[in-house]
């Protein structure tokens, strides 16, 4: 069986820096991600054309960024079946009209939405979704689950020796 794969598609190239936390946890994952600039308002023709053909080409989960109006996760799930997260990217209104556009869905299209900017929740959601797929990525979570915990378990110890010498 080959590597997962999912799409990651912004809305313009200038989210790419608020995205890359996402790319770099999907290659961690061994998750193959093919990344594009495909617009919702600018676009839609492609933006469509991509969605309906994502699972013929292989693409088993999307990922969608955009700010502002934020339709990009709407239009590529109203055009697939495949599970699509929506990352909002805030630009305008501190994220808000972002966030709205992307979590506020009619009944039927769903899109699945992490916080704002929060590519990396994204991927992790991404490869939970392939998990049920995929059994590798059921260690490689587990195991990232244990390594957060480790950490906080360490910053606690820090933190515990720099009070007491207070």
């Amino acid at each position: 069986m080959s590597n997962p794969k999912a799409a990651l598609i912004m809305g313009s190239d200038s989210d790419f820096d608020k995205v890359k936390g996402c790319i770099s946890k999907l290659k961690e994952f061994n998750i193959e991600v093919e990344v594009n600039v495909i617009s919702a308002h600018r676009t839609p023709e492609k933006a469509m054309e991509y969605a309906k053909n994502a699972e013929k080409n292989g693409i088993e989960v999307i990922i969608c960024a955009a700010g502002m109006a934020a339709h990009l996760g709407g239009v590529v799930a109203a055009n697939t079946t495949l599970p699509v997260i929506g990352i909002p990217i805030e630009s305008t209104f501190d994220g808000m009209d972002a966030l709205l556009a992307t979590v506020q869905m009619p009944p039927g299209i769903p899109v699945a939405t992490v916080g704002l900017n929060n590519g990396t929740n994204a991927a992790i959601l991404a490869a939970e979704m392939l998990s049920l797929k995929y059994d590798y990525l059921r260690e490689t979570l587990k195991k990232a689950r244990t390594k957060m915990a480790e950490a906080v378990a360490e910053k606690d110890k820090m933190i515990k020796e720099r009070a007491a010498a207070l």
